[in-house]
C-alpha cells in the first residue's frame, strides 16, 4: 500500500495538518491535493457530497500525497464500506456516544476475524495495490467523533476500544450539547477540549479537531495532534467577502465558522 502521511504523522507523535471539502467539486479536491496537507477530509455528512461525487473526488486526491479521509453520514456498514472500497484510508464516524457504537463502527472497517467488513475494494485495490487485504487492518482507520456531553461522559469506554488510534472533535455539535451557541468563544468549550485531550492521553489516542488556521496554534498547545485548518466553503466565503469589501472600500464580514 502507498505511504499514509496522516497515519505516519500521528504514529510518530507529529501533528497532522489537514483540510476539508464540503462542495462536490473535483476542482476543489485538486486544489487540496496540490496544497501539501497531511490529510484531506471529504464530508458526506453535512457537505453536499454523495457517493457519485465522492468517488471522482477521491480519484483526484490520488494526484497528491495527502491521506484521503471521508466523514460518513452515520455509523452504518454500507456508508463505511462504500467509502473505504472507493479509496478512503480512514473514516470519521459522527455521534459516537458510547463504547458499543465505537466497537460496531470499528468492526465495519475490519475484515474477518476482527470485524465484519465485506470484501470488495473496487477502487481501493487499484490505487493501493493487490496487497490491500494484507495491510488493510494496519492502514485503514476508524476515527470516532467525540461531539456530545454523553460521549465525554463515556470517553474512557470509547477510547479504550482496541484499534482506535485517533478521535475527532466537532466543536459546534459539542458546543450545542454543552448549551453553547455554535461558533461562539466560550470557556466551557475550551474546558471540554482540555478534558477530551486528557482522556486521549490516558488511553494513548491522538485527539483531532475541526479548527481553522487562526485556531491551529491554540489547539496544538492544548494537545491536539490532528488539526483541520482549512475548508473549501469557508475559504471561498472569506476570500469572496474580502475581495468585494476591498473593491467597495468597506470592511469585510468576519467569518467565524469552523464548519
Amino acid at each position: 500500500m502507498r505511504p499514509n502521511p496522516w497515519l505516519e504523522a500521528i504514529r510518530s507523535g507529529n501533528v497532522a495538518i489537514g483540510s476539508w471539502i464540503s462542495n462536490p467539486s473535483t476542482i476543489n479536491a485538486e486544489i487540496m491535493a496540490a496544497a501539501g496537507f497531511d490529510y484531506v477530509g471529504i464530508d458526506t455528512q453535512h457537505g453536499a457530497i454523495d457517493y457519485s461525487t465522492m468517488l471522482p473526488m477521491l480519484q483526484v486526491l490520488s494526484l497528491g500525497s495527502a491521506t484521503p479521509i471521508v466523514r460518513v453520514p452515520s455509523c452504518d456498514s454500507g456508508h463505511i464500506g462504500k467509502a473505504l472500497d472507493a479509496g478512503a484510508r480512514a473514516v470519521i464516524v459522527p455521534m459516537v456516544n458510547d463504547r458499543e457504537t465505537c466497537e460496531r463502527a470499528l468492526s465495519y472497517t475490519r475484515y474477518s476475524p476482527d470485524g465484519e467488513r465485506s470484501f470488495g475494494p473496487t477502487r481501493a485495490v487499484l490505487v493501493e495495490g493487490d496487497d490491500y487485504f494484507d495491510y488493510a487492518a494496519d492502514q485503514i482507520s476508524l476515527i470516532p467523533m467525540i461531539e456530545t456531553a454523553e460521549a465525554m461522559a463515556n470517553i474512557d469506554d470509547i477510547l479504550s476500544v482496541p484499534g482506535v488510534e485517533a478521535i475527532y472533535v466537532g466543536p459546534n455539535d459539542l458546543s450545542i450539547s454543552l448549551g453553547i451557541k455554535p461558533n461562539t468563544a466560550d470557556p466551557r468549550l475550551d474546558e471540554a477540549m482540555v478534558e477530551i485531550v486528557a482522556g486521549c492521553r490516558r488511553n494513548g489516542v491522538v485527539p483531532g479537531v475541526h479548527a481553522s488556521a487562526a485556531l491551529c496554534a491554540k489547539r496544538i498547545e492544548q494537545g491536539f495532534g490532528m488539526v483541520t485548518v482549512s475548508a473549501d466553503v469557508v475559504a471561498l466565503r472569506k476570500q469572496v467577502g474580502e475581495d468585494l469589501a476591498t473593491a467597495r472600500g468597506t470592511v469585510a464580514e468576519t467569518i467565524t465558522s469552523t464548519y
